[in-house]
Formats: C-alpha cells, sequence, structure tokens
C-alpha cells in the first residue's frame, strides 16, 4: 500500500512538471505570438503616418502651387494697371517735352 502510495504521488508530480513545462512552452509562445504582432502593428502604423503625411505634403503642395498662381495673377493685373496708367501718361509727357523744347 505504501507503494501504491509513493507510486501516485511520484505520477502526480511527473504530471505537475509535465503540465508546468507545457506552460512555460505556451507562454514563451504566446509572448512570441504577442511580440511578432506588436511589431505587426508598429510596422503599419509607420506605414500609415507615412502615407498619411505623404498626403499632407501633396495636399500641402497644391494649395502653395494655388496660392503662387493667385499671387502671380493679381501681380499680372496690377503690372497691367501700371502700364495702361503709364501709356496714357506717355502722350501727356510727349507734348510736355515737346513744348519745353519749342519754347527754348
Amino acid at each position: 500500500m505504501a507503494l501504491d502510495a509513493i507510486q501516485e504521488v511520484t505520477e502526480t508530480e511527473a504530471r505537475a512538471k509535465e503540465r508546468r513545462e507545457a506552460a512555460q512552452v505556451q507562454a514563451k509562445q504566446r509572448l512570441a505570438d504577442a511580440q511578432k504582432q506588436a511589431r505587426q502593428i508598429v510596422a503599419q502604423a509607420r506605414q500609415e503616418g507615412e502615407a498619411q503625411a505623404r498626403a499632407m505634403m501633396a495636399e500641402a503642395e497644391k494649395q502653395a502651387a494655388q496660392t503662387t498662381e493667385e499671387v502671380l495673377e493679381q501681380a499680372r493685373q496690377e503690372c497691367e494697371a501700371h502700364k495702361r496708367d503709364a501709356r496714357t501718361r506717355l502722350e501727356e509727357a510727349a507734348e510736355l517735352i515737346v513744348e519745353k523744347v519749342v519754347n527754348r
């Protein structure tokens, strides 16, 4: 009977050891899986961040180009206004010069 009890305790200890070892293997596997998943999440977040940054940069460049065109158009219009104004005064200037030359 004592032998049976010793054998039963030995078997129970062996089963407990196997369970502990299996639990350790499972814990290591879960940790490895979690680390792999974390790396994938970080990589995906990095890709999404880079894509978002590219989209924001493209939008900023588009807005800058549009602003540049607007400023250039405004400058063109101002130049044309100055040219028209100068043309109207050109005749006056020529008459003034002729008058001064003739009156000398």
